[in-house]
């Protein structure tokens, strides 16, 4: 994809199930949470330790939280971290067994929360049987025609190998028979229970792959949900022809963190006006963290200032997702090295939040108030922005849509800022003593 600007030629608004307005999801790396990898010091996790049923200690805080869905990583067999997959039809035997996933899905599903899986198709792991077949039948005979292949310095046919990485294959997604499998995966997972998928690398495949593809999952599986990975370009552009429902929010993640840590709001009012003309056509994936990038913890310095992450990412347009641990503050640095994801996916403990050290319980709360706030006005799901007043360190901003408008404030100053007009719905301790103003490094909702 281009960088061309959201806005663009005028574009069919997405239609998306009914049940996604409501949507707000709590994300977790699977194999990371349960300790199944990086492999333990007592050796690899074993189906017989059946890990994946630790989630269900969790699902309870979930739904305190105020999410609504369960958003897993991958947990499909795979060599390593999950994204190099071996087995698309087969739970990964460090999470445990298929029954333990019917049973997860089960516990969700009687708590209200709906599943969303990652789909990684489009690439897989070197051992994959596809790859090993084409590998010893020759890149030009038939088991060759599902791999995408390159040609080398010397004229042979090689593998392409996803962004470097030789071990892990990309699909030929001009291949009929690869668009099947894919169809055929998704709607096996969908008729065990799963409600929506996540595309991992959605912007390294054809969109006319994803539209053929997903035209045929729909047709039996209407109410499923269609998030697609996708980090730089016209968003816009790419859920017209791909006909995902909607794609993951990176310009709006940069500048949540960027400006509030670098006390510029200028740069989340920019991003802002992009963000309004997708939400013209479809909501947007939103997040301040997932288990790709550093924690927002990490990110920003100063913790008084996290809870204004926090409201951003409950009072804007789009569909939000709380990447697990963040509700807490937990910390973590993404590196760029071989394990450089571990201190962004670390294990979480099977007897649930109240065995987690280093737990923020007033961020938690925070959470818990903007997030119950979310779920009382779902039009949030759609709204759009009105500047009231910038600078560098305050920031108002009114959000209307369905004929109703909130108010958020936010001050990243020492001193006070004067309060917007209407009725105080949320804000920090201190602002709520004195509602005539935000405090300093405060921030409110009113209606």
């Amino acid at each position: 994809m281009d960088d061309s600007s959201a806005a663009g030629p005028s574009r069919a608004t997405r239609s998306e199930p009914a049940w996604v307005r409501h949507a707000i999801w709590w994300r977790l790396y699977p194999l990371g949470f349960v300790g199944a990898f990086p492999e333990p010091a007592a050796g690899p996790a074993t189906p017989d330790e059946h890990r994946l049923l630790n989630v269900i200690g969790w699902l309870d805080h979930v739904v305190e939280l105020g999410a609504n869905g369960v958003a897993l990583g991958p947990v499909f067999r795979s060599s390593t971290h999950g994204y190099d997959t071996l087995d698309h039809f087969e739970l990964d035997p460090r999470l445990g067994t298929d029954e333990d996933f019917d049973a997860l899905v089960a516990a969700a599903h009687e708590r209200g929360l709906r599943v969303q899986l990652d789909g990684v198709f489009n690439h897989v792991g070197r051992e994959h049987a596809l790859v090993q077949d084409a590998l010893r039948q020759g890149l030009d005979n038939p088991a060759g025609r599902w791999l995408r292949t390159t040609t080398g310095p010397d004229g042979a046919a090689r593998l392409h190998a996803f962004e470097g990485h030789d071990s892990l294959v990309t699909l030929a997604h001009d291949e009929p028979e690869v668009r099947d499998l894919v169809a055929r995966i998704m709607r096996h997972w969908l008729d065990r229970g799963a409600d929506a998928w996540r595309l991992d690398a959605a912007y390294q495949v054809p969109t006319d792959f994803w539209a053929a593809v997903l035209r045929e999952v729909r047709a039996s599986h209407p109410d499923a949900w269609f998030e697609a990975e996708v980090i730089h370009g016209d968003y816009a552009a790419f859920v017209e022809a791909s006909t995902v429902d909607t794609v993951t929010q990176y310009e709006l993640w940069k500048a949540i963190w960027s400006s509030i840590e670098s006390q510029n709001f200028w740069e989340l009012d920019w991003a802002l006006r992009r963000h309004d003309e997708m939400l013209a056509t479809f909501a947007p994936a939103t997040f301040v963290g997932n288990h790709d990038v550093t924690r927002i913890a990490s990110q920003i310095g100063d913790r008084r200032h996290l809870p204004h992450a926090v409201v951003l990412l409950a009072m804007l347009g789009g569909t939000p997702t709380v990447y697990a641990g963040d509700e807490y503050g937990l910390a973590g640095v993404k590196e760029e090295r071989a394990g450089g994801d571990d201190a962004i996916r670390p294990t979480f403990p099977a007897a649930g939040p109240a065995a987690l050290a280093g737990r923020d319980e007033e961020l938690f709360r925070v959470h818990q108030v903007l997030l119950g706030l979310r779920r009382r006005h779902p039009w949030l799901h759609r709204a759009t922005t009105v500047t009231e007043r910038l600078s560098n360190r305050q920031y108002v901003v009114t959000l209307t849509g369905d004929g109703e408008a909130l108010t958020v404030e936010l001050n990243l100053d020492d001193a006070p800022a004067p309060a917007a007009a209407g009725e105080l719905l949320a804000a920090d301790p201190e602002t709520r003593r004195g509602p005539t103003r935000v405090a300093p490094h405060g921030w409110a909702v009113r209606a």
